[in-house]
């Protein structure tokens, strides 16, 4: 599962980052974790909002850090 945390490194960024791991690890679940923080990049998403979260191309959250239990829906879709 491919994961991309978009944003330019605020703390929700990280918090969100650190979320996802920790849900990801305790669910056995192997994702590639990866912190896009280019601004164009992040447009091109279509986000206007960070931090913003796309699994596998799809932008499935932006603005605010995610409930867990959000993620954990994710993560086992």
């Amino acid at each position: 599962m491919d994961i991309k945390v978009l944003g330019t490194g605020c703390a929700n960024c990280k918090n969100t980052i650190a979320l996802i791991d920790q849900v990801a690890q305790a669910k056995g679940v192997a994702v590639q974790l990866e912190k896009v923080e280019d601004i164009r990049a992040i447009m091109g998403y279509g986000v206007m909002s960070t931090p913003g979260v796309v699994i596998n191309g799809k932008v499935v959250h932006a603005g605010g850090v995610p409930s867990r239990d959000k993620v954990e829906q994710w993560l086992t879709a």
